[in-house]
């Protein structure tokens, strides 16, 4: 073997060791911020909960207590702290009250000291609160929450309290990610095992990982939970391809005119519990509305137009402005040859509306024709840089 040869393999050594080291910092620093995330959620939830029973008829106004607690921690922490979000961290404190998460922790340990209730002649509120914001008290708490805080939140849609331990039992035994997670609730596995004559082979069937179950730390730290917690904005695209095509695009509508006002892009949403992102939100000054452009890198389906209706519905109620127009759709499928943009005009009023956005929106033919010839030039490039 060769000087340059050992050379070589000396420093392959060395690229894995610091890989592996910046790896495994980067899923620590993740589970990290869940685990705090989370025990503080807890701690919020509690809090709100001791101030409801603290006081005669403070439980008759909780729904107004939320909404205040919404409005004031959003405006001071961000959208991750709005009345949903609260109100889920009083359900998430109901779920796992004080006394499970002490029999989670040692009896030895100093969580379980920090948690546990003082006597009848102590204040009634137990003794973490007497430290607010203390992050080693919550750091101790926090090891009683070993998954993320999207698991759990997934967790608090299973009502029946007997399925919720067992699908968070099986998340920790098995190790599971958030979508195997998902995936199992979703096609009932609890309630299949009570049915099933043999439950080990289902259980085992059940464990098996699929392609897209796992996550990378980078998108752990990217959850929109942990972005909302850490106040961070959320703008990327999942490929270099598309986030290439989105901007293009977004300076092709500008050219086009005065008439397209740049909103924003990759614009977040949640419907219940599941996030969506709309990759560019316009406003059209001529016909005063919201544009809503979602980007598919693939062939158009019905699936897509259903989701570009529930983006539409969403804007109208929580981004339209009063005297605005109703928003209309742009489905983008920039599918290899065959590039194709279609308008969701069908939650318009009237037809005389329909009318007039037709004629005043770009053809769809002409961003289809943009959007094929500028898929075909980000191509040519990568090849020339191959």
């Amino acid at each position: 073997m060769t000087k340059k040869d050992i050379e070589q393999v000396a420093y392959a050594g060395l690229h894995r060791e610091i890989t592996e080291v910046v790896e495994s910092t980067r899923a620590a620093a993740a589970r990290s911020v869940n685990a705090l995330m989370t025990a503080t959620y807890w701690d919020i939830g509690r809090r709100i909960v001791e101030f409801e029973q603290g006081g005669e008829g403070r439980a008759a106004y909780g729904e107004a207590l939320i909404r205040r607690l919404g409005a004031d921690l959003s405006q001071r922490f961000g959208r991750g702290f709005g009345a949903r979000n609260v109100a889920q961290m009083r359900a998430f404190y109901f779920a796992w009250p004080t006394d499970r998460i002490v029999q989670t922790v040692s009896a030895q340990s100093p969580a379980s000291r920090i948690l546990q209730t003082p006597s009848a002649k102590s204040p009634k509120r137990t003794a973490l609160s007497a430290a607010p914001g203390n992050a080693s008290e919550l750091a101790t708490v926090a090891q009683a929450f070993p998954l993320p805080w999207s698991a759990y939140v997934r967790l608090l849609s299973v009502k029946a309290e007997a399925a919720r331990t067992f699908y968070e039992t099986e998340a920790l035994r098995e190790g599971w990610s958030v979508r195997q997670l998902d995936r199992q609730i979703s096609s009932q596995l609890y309630e299949r095992l009570a049915l099933s004559r043999n439950k080990a082979a289902l259980l085992g069937k059940a464990s098996q990982v699929q392609p897209d179950d796992l996550l990378t730390p980078e998108q752990a730290i990217r959850d929109p939970f942990v972005l909302e917690f850490l106040d961070m904005k959320d703008e990327y695209s999942e490929s270099d391809l598309e986030a290439a095509l989105i901007q293009h695009l977004a300076d092709f509508l500008l050219e086009l005119g005065d008439d397209f006002a740049f909103i924003g892009r990759q614009r977040r949403l949640r419907i219940d519990d599941t996030w969506f992102r709309v990759d560019l939100v316009f406003f059209h000054r001529r016909l005063r509305c919201l544009v809503i452009i979602d980007l598919k890198v693939g062939r158009f389906s019905y699936a897509d137009a259903g989701q570009m209706h529930l983006y539409l519905n969403y804007a109208r109620e929580h981004w339209m402005k009063p005297g605005e127009n109703p928003p209309v759709g742009l489905i983008l499928c920039a599918e290899k040859g065959a590039a194709e943009a279609h308008y969701a005009l069908d939650n318009l009023p009237n037809k005389i509306l329909a009318a007039e956005y037709q004629t005043v929106l770009p053809d769809e033919a002409t961003i289809a024709r943009e959007l094929e010839r500028t898929r075909a030039e980000l191509e040519r490039r990568a090849n020339l840089a191959e």
